[in-house]
Formats: structure tokens, sequence, C-alpha cells
């Protein structure tokens, strides 16, 4: 069982992604909403769930993932079993073909790309420790675990922006719209001002 396939994230999806994701199977999939046929599926989304939700478990899956063999399901088959060395699979792995539309889905060209910082490791508190001047609310999850939204804006305002989108960010939407603001990020008129009669206010 793969269970990033299973509960259909991304593996370098975090923690809080995998939830929402776990969550919208689980309401989708329960026995009570679409009948005793969907227990099998319910199982294996419970399974795939309480593997990656345990850091630890989801760190020791991701190596063992990585260190599998990969097989080439396009590689021919030989019909004879014989354990002999001329029917032995070369020691070097076969060089596969890619199409050359194929992409990784990683964009390395457009403005503010930095894969040093895109890149970064994934998990409970894996920026590390508060850089210090806390302001404004404090996460209690995500790689930012323990930083306020003022902290992050300072160091990261594409995650922020990410928080946004998200619906465990919604608690902190007002905070975080003042600090795109104040970033330059979001030009639009602040909600205090959608009231105030202008030259091109619409009637």
């Amino acid at each position: 069982m793969d269970p990033y396939k299973v509960l259909q994230v991304d593996p370098e999806a975090e923690d809080e992604v995998v939830q929402a994701a776990y969550r919208r199977l689980a309401q989708k999939y329960h026995p009570d909403v679409a009948g005793p046929d969907a227990a099998a599926r319910m199982a294996s989304i419970n399974a795939a769930w309480e593997l990656l939700r345990d850091p630890v478990r989801r760190a020791t899956h991701d190596r063992d993932r990585k260190a599998a063999p990969r097989t080439d399901p396009r590689s021919p088959q030989t019909g004879s079993t014989s354990s002999s060395s001329a029917d032995r699979a070369p020691e070097g792995r076969r060089a596969e073909t890619v199409s050359t539309d194929w992409t990784s889905g990683r964009s390395t060209a457009g403005g503010r790309y930095d894969p040093a910082r895109m890149r970064s490791p994934d998990g409970l508190g894996a920026a590390g420790p508060p850089p210090g001047d806390p302001a404004g609310s404090v996460l209690g999850f995500g790689r930012y675990n323990g930083w306020s939204l003022g902290e992050i804006s300072r160091r990261d305002v594409d995650y922020l922006e990410w928080l946004d989108r998200m619906p465990i960010g919604r608690p902190y939407r007002d905070e975080i719209d003042r600090l795109l603001r104040k970033a330059g990020r979001r030009r639009s008129v602040a909600p205090a001002d959608q009231d105030r009669r202008g030259l091109f206010r619409r009637r």
C-alpha cells in the first residue's frame, strides 16, 4: 500500500495538507455516508493516515520508499527461469526512455524561485526555533511550529500566502491580510475601505 496514493497527496506534501486530504476522503467514504461497500476503502484510508500522521513512521516509510528498487515495466521479460549467468540481469540499471515533454512539476523559472528555501524539509518545526521578536498569533503546526506570524512574514512571505489559501489558515486570515499588504503582496481594497465612496465606486 502506498499511503500517498491512497490519500491522493504528493509525497512532499506538508502535514496539514495530508490531514486535510484524510478528512475529505473520510467524509466521502465513511460507511454511514457511502454505504457498507466503502468499508474496505475507508479501512485503507485509515491505515494510510495512521502511517503518515506519525512523523517518525512517515520518515521511515519515505526512506524505505526511496531505497526500494524500481523496475521498468517496459523492459523485455524472458521466459526462462534459469539462474545461469547468461540469464541474469546486468548489474547496472537499464536506461529508461523518457518523453521530452515530461517534467518534474517544479518550475525553475520565474520570479522569487528559491530552490534552497522552497525545497526545505517538511515536518513539525522543521524551520527550527523562532528567530525572536514575535508579533501576532503563534502557530502550533507545520514547519513554522512555535513561530509568530510576524516572524514568518520576515522570513517566508510565500508561506503566509499559502496559509491564507488553506482551510487551516482561516483563523489567521485577518492578520495574514495585514502582513501581506505591509509586504506589498496584496494591493486590493482593504475590507475597512470597501464602503468608502470614490471616483470609480460602482453603484
